[in-house]
């Protein structure tokens, strides 16, 4: 799990439409890859899902007025979801900061 400071406060709306029109793009041109990325959005927590190698939710963001947290729910999976969830934070830091 990671935390991101909600510095400059972000809602969860607004970061959902923002990973939902930015967020794929940004992790395919960093992996070199071709991910198809399923997003679902309720009140404060947005999951992602990779539906072409992960069984599940994969990752979830919890937005709080202070904070923004990244957690890794696709422990026991074989795909490397730490390198997924290092991607997230780095986006979110990048656009939310």
């Amino acid at each position: 799990m990671k935390t991101i400071a909600n510095v400059q406060p972000v809602s969860a709306e607004k970061l959902f439409d923002l990973l939902k029109k930015e967020f794929p793009d940004y992790i395919n041109s960093r992996l070199d890859s071709s991910l198809a990325i399923d997003f679902a959005h309720v009140y404060n927590v947005i999951n992602l899902l990779f539906p072409e190698v992960i069984k599940g939710v994969a990752l979830t963001v919890t937005i709080s007025d202070d904070a923004i947290t990244v957690s890794d729910n696709a422990v026991n999976e074989l795909y490397n979801t730490a390198l997924l969830e290092e991607q997230l934070t780095n986006f979110i830091t990048e656009k939310c900061s």
